[in-house]
């Protein structure tokens, strides 16, 4: 007997109800970012494995699908898009007007232990604004996630977004006289916090020459230790989106290369993994591709922000709501006279060129069994194709009123019906 093939830890089977989801959250992500006046763009899947060692380090191959290929280089499945961002716009950025406001969707891999939302394959939006050194454009990312969360049907009290100040941190370490690797372990062990053993964070922190009741006292001091969040906290609030904030400089997103404001987008009481980070990154830019050009962005994955959706009923039903929409025919061809079938193939590409969603049984069937069919289509209209030549009757699926039409009226009437304007 042949060996069973399964999928591979870590990814996933998309089937047709996975795509649901999955292109509910794309198009979510999609209309949000078009709001906001965001361009698309993509680079590529495999990138040199250096490009991500630049940003991160030998240890980032740890977490990487790399290998060398038949041309003897040694690549990398990307794992993150912000490195290949500032490889591109290092390279033509003075083809674009500042600020670039770039966003993305695409499939990413880490080789890492799969676990509730996190996966060794996701996707991920990356919104980002480039040539930009104002606040006002970190608060402008901001809001543009809180405005994806609610776009998902999340509300206030369902989610926060953290705030906190990678700058501010790095005023505070340099008057303690903590600088270079020192300034990063305190930082590391920052992030680790309610997550590592309290004994462990202080012999870190004791190591790179401070102790945790210096650290808190600083973290005490909140929204006040930094400039930028008294100037960021008025933008938002000007927009009414205070009660989804919360400074909280313990948020200082482990990676090296932010430079300034970081947040973190939680759920609030289940218990997830962020649903979303970013920051900004002044000096990325210039590291990967020798371009001075001021930057930040933030990530929102599929894995996390798909169980929210699942685990909160009001964000859910919105998603069901899409679903039944999105599934449902505008109308079904039936076929109730046999002799028309050459008439209803032809009805039923009008209508379909018309930017209608049209279904039809590929097969004879009773005219019973067609409208059955119908109904397990959500199909609004049933068009039926019998009687005298030359006309059709419409059936509105709802109630069962009749509308007659001749044939070359069909996509003009069944659209009137619908309540759009002619698309032809």
């Amino acid at each position: 007997m042949a060996e069973k093939l399964e999928r591979l830890p870590g990814f996933r089977d998309f089937y047709p109800e996975a795509c649901d989801l999955r292109n509910y959250v794309f198009e979510t992500w999609r209309k949000v970012a078009a709001r906001h006046r965001f361009v698309e763009y993509e680079g590529p899947i495999l990138e040199k494995t250096d490009l991500y060692r630049r940003k991160s380090g030998e240890e980032i191959t740890e977490q990487l699908f790399h290998f060398v290929d038949k041309g003897e280089r040694e690549v990398a499945m990307r794992p993150e898009l912000t490195p290949t961002l500032a490889r591109m716009a290092a390279a033509r950025q003075r083809d674009y007007r500042k600020p670039m406001k770039w966003f993305s969707i695409g499939p990413f891999f880490r080789y890492e232990r799969a676990s509730k939302g996190r996966l060794r394959e996701f996707y991920q939006c990356n919104c980002d604004i480039l040539g930009e050194t104002s606040d006002q454009a970190d608060a402008e990312l901001v809001a543009m996630a809180v405005e994806v969360m609610v776009e998902f049907g999340f509300r206030e009290g369902d989610f926060v977004i953290r705030l906190s100040d990678r700058g501010a941190w790095m005023d505070w370490l340099t008057e303690q006289g903590i600088s270079g690797d020192a300034a990063l372990a305190v930082l590391q062990a920052v992030d680790k916090l309610g997550r590592e053993e309290e004994a462990k964070t202080a012999e870190h922190l004791a190591g790179a020459g401070t102790n945790l009741e210096a650290v808190r006292a600083f973290m005490a001091r909140g929204e006040e230790a930094s400039p930028r969040a008294v100037a960021i906290s008025r933008n938002l609030a000007a927009r009414g989106l205070a009660g989804f904030l919360q400074w909280d400089l313990g948020i200082v997103r482990g990676l090296a290369y932010y430079t300034g404001t970081v947040f973190e987008v939680f759920d609030i009481g289940k218990g997830m993994r962020a649903v979303a980070g970013g920051g900004r990154y002044d000096n990325l830019v210039k590291l990967i591709g020798g371009v001075d050009l001021p930057a930040c962005g933030f990530a929102m994955g599929d894995v996390v922000v798909g169980n929210f959706i699942e685990e909160t009923p009001h964000a859910k039903a919105r998603f069901e709501a899409w679903k039944s929409d999105f599934r449902a025919a505008d109308a079904f061809v039936i076929v109730a006279d046999e002799a028309r079938r050459d008439e209803a193939l032809a009805g039923t590409q009008s209508l379909r060129r018309a930017g209608l969603r049209v279904d039809s049984c590929l097969t004879p069937r009773a005219v019973g069994k067609q409208f059955a069919a119908a109904e397990e289509a959500t199909a609004r209209f049933a068009v039926i194709y019998g009687g005298s030549a030359g006309w059709i009757s419409i059936k509105a699926m709802s109630d069962r009123s009749e509308t007659l039409c001749e044939t070359g009226a069909l996509p003009a009437t069944l659209l009137k019906l619908l309540g759009r304007s002619s698309e032809i």
